[in-house]
């Protein structure tokens, strides 16, 4: 019983997901295909690769935006190096490095400048934006071609199934796994919590706070990369655009999932339903015949509608104080 109040959230989440899907089964058939459901989530797990990582982030105190411009610098910077003739796994690895290192910088900037992860990741978000737009330009591929010309085994990669589960599906579902495993199992993973709820305190207690930040955001970057090669292997292209829409989308996976913008909670569990929620009504509405403007708007509804949320559960002692006052001065 304890255990269902300790995942009340997430049960609340599994239960939105089923209703969302048989909601829009009800208006198109083709939603309760399983295989449908499965297949369709190529079109958006990698959105849930990197919140997972976000999500953290946010528990750590922290934010970072910065990693839509990751995702198509390490696209770009893969699909370069191997058209300079770089073997594919070398490529791989190297991309992989790339963003771990653009997670680097944005802790190192955080940590010793002291100014806000927000600001600094803004800050990143267009020099990383900018320098891949600046490959993109120097290697010639200009508006939606992309650099293309991959092998026939690369690009089928992640059009492939194992045991009936699209590839992207497992890469996420092995992350999922990991990631709840490390944040809640682990000394390192409660260390992330105690920086999120006072990272001074934290530090006064010997929990080695610049230490865990390093790791968090390398760990974004790392994962910004590897969603970076999936999402070439299933186009088919490399494009420095590849990771522009997953800014908004991951930010509400994670919120949604239960993470507090304030830092110190939040849920791995949560944040791979609620990627699944978000990725769905998205799905839903474009069978339905319902513009990407109007769906993009739902979810930025949907933040907000869960940042408000938050904010009164957190603070629902001082809002019940002030209808008291407010009661009582109205009665006079």
């Amino acid at each position: 019983m304890n255990n269902l109040k300790h995942y009340g959230w997430e049960l609340a989440l599994a239960a939105l997901l089923v209703i969302e899907i048989l909601g829009f089964g009800a208006a198109n058939s083709q939603m309760l295909n399983i295989n449908v459901l499965l297949f369709s989530t190529s079109d958006f797990i990698c959105i849930g690769l990197v919140a997972l990582p976000l999500t953290m982030v946010i528990i750590s105190g922290g934010i970072d935006i910065s990693f839509g411009s990751t995702i198509g610098l390490c696209a770009i910077t893969f699909g370069m190096l191997f058209h300079a003739g770089v073997p594919l796994p070398l490529a791989i690895a190297l991309t992989v490095l790339a963003g771990t290192v653009c997670g680097l910088i944005n802790a190192a900037l955080i940590i010793y400048t002291g100014i806000n992860p927000l600001v600094i990741t803004l800050g990143t978000m267009y020099l990383f934006g900018g320098s891949a737009l600046l490959l993109s330009g120097l290697a010639g591929a200009t508006g939606y071609e992309g650099i293309g010309g991959f092998p026939d085994s690369f690009t089928n990669f992640a059009n492939l199934s194992v045991l009936g589960l699209p590839v992207p599906l497992l890469f996420f579902l092995f992350s999922v796994l990991l990631c709840w495993a490390w944040l809640h199992n682990t000394h390192q993973g409660r260390n992330v919590f105690l920086t999120g709820q006072n990272a001074r305190a934290a530090q006064y207690s010997a929990t080695p706070v610049n230490r865990t930040l390093f790791l968090l955001y390398a760990m974004t970057g790392f994962a910004a990369s590897i969603a970076a090669i999936l999402q070439v292997s299933y186009f088919g292209s490399a494009r420095s655009d590849l990771g522009s829409a997953f800014l908004m989308p991951a930010i509400t996976a994670a919120v949604l999932g239960g993470a507090n913008i304030y830092g110190g909670s939040g849920s791995i569990l949560g944040t791979a339903l609620a990627t699944l929620l978000v990725g769905f009504l998205q799905q839903g509405l474009q069978m339905a015949g319902v513009p990407n403007q109007i769906s993009s708007a739902l979810s930025g509804a949907l933040l907000i509608i869960v940042v408000v949320g938050r904010s009164v559960s957190l603070h629902r002692g001082q809002i019940r104080d002030w209808l008291r006052r407010t009661q009582a001065a109205w009665l006079h």
